[in-house]
């Protein structure tokens, strides 16, 4: 049972039912970005996504799933970020009650934005993982239902519509790069993509910092310690134990890219497109100027997952894509400013 039947028809069934909920968002285009890397790229802005994200596709069509004695008990989950966000607005719009819990330290401004979509937040542990563990607890005493941020079939449905969503913009693509954190994205985005044609090449990206699905897809085990990274989005300890059997399946290739070469990125987007995106969001363009001479391909598909940035950050983003400034590959960037 492969991701407990997470299907190409589930996905197209996903599509069906989110299609009048969420935004269909824009693919964009840059002669400059097409020059520099040698082929046509398509930047997926799941950046303009509802709450900023790509989360609320999958957090809407998990809520849509669950029956009316189901919602009446509420859902609840634990998130310092987007899947925070995705699921209070997704429950507000059908009409039920969400608890998240959120760990010491996340920034106020994510903390105000799941508040202000209806939700009930509870601020508690150090960690993600602290939070996770209270956040279980309290849905064994309240029963309410428990939304997995990635390890969750219809969670990775909802995802994949945006790989649908893509294709049906522009089929002439041939690869689709998508960052990885716990792999619910990827797993959606890989399975709708083969589902539409088996030969379109799917590679996954992690910060180096945080690269724990890289690890089990290349080694078979984890090899090194979680770091703090700028890419706070993908930053996951574990692979789910749905999604990283379908990522072995469907995923040709999996890569890494330092937090110096996601800054540089982030400040790319900015400034030749006006586009301001997380470090999570900035990771598969990262890879894209990192590794465009080992990838074949001649239409390439980015997914920009999100632009959910504190912007205190900036001025640690500028710094970062200094210090990669004798890099290759950003020198180029550079003159392209």
């Amino acid at each position: 049972m492969l991701g407990n039947f997470l299907t190409g028809e589930r996905i197209h069934t996903a599509f069906a039912k989110l299609r009048p909920i969420v935004h269909r968002t824009p693919i964009l285009t840059s002669n400059t970005t097409n020059r520099l890397v040698g082929r046509r790229v398509y930047f997926k802005m799941e950046n303009q996504q509802k709450t900023g994200a790509f989360k609320f596709r999958g957090a809407t069509f998990k809520l849509m799933q669950l029956k009316k004695s189901q919602l009446q008990k509420g859902v609840i989950t634990a998130s310092a970020g987007n899947h925070a966000q995705g699921l209070a607005y997704a429950a507000t719009k059908l009409d039920t009650k969400a608890t998240i819990f959120m760990p010491v330290g996340t920034p106020e401004a994510k903390v105000e934005a799941t508040k202000n979509y209806g939700a009930e937040v509870v601020i508690t542990g150090e960690t993600f993982q602290e939070a996770y563990e209270a956040s279980v607890e309290r849905q064994k005493e309240s029963k309410a239902v428990y939304v997995h941020p990635f390890d969750d079939v219809d969670i990775m449905a909802g995802q994949g519509t945006i790989a649908l969503e893509l294709l049906r913009q522009e089929d002439r693509i041939d690869t689709i790069i998508a960052p990885i954190g716990g792999g619910g994205l990827i797993s959606g985005i890989a399975t709708a993509a083969k589902h539409v044609n088996r030969h379109i090449q799917i590679i996954g990206v992690q910060a180096e910092n945080s690269s724990a699905v890289y690890d089990s897809f290349h080694h078979q085990t984890r090899n090194g310690e979680d770091k703090p990274t700028i890419a706070e989005g993908i930053a996951v300890k574990e692979p789910g134990e749905k999604t990283l059997p379908i990522i072995t399946k469907y995923v040709d290739d999996v890569v890494t890219v330092s937090d110096e070469q996601i800054a540089s990125a982030m400040i790319y987007m900015l400034e030749r497109n006006k586009m301001l995106v997380e470090g999570a969001g900035a990771a598969a363009l990262a890879a894209l100027f990192a590794y465009h001479e080992q990838i074949v391909s001649r239409h390439t598909g980015i997914i920009i997952s999100g632009g959910n940035m504190d912007v205190s950050m900036m001025p640690r983003i500028q710094q970062l894509a200094q210090d990669l400034s004798t890099n290759h590959v950003t020198k180029k960037l550079t003159v392209s400013y």
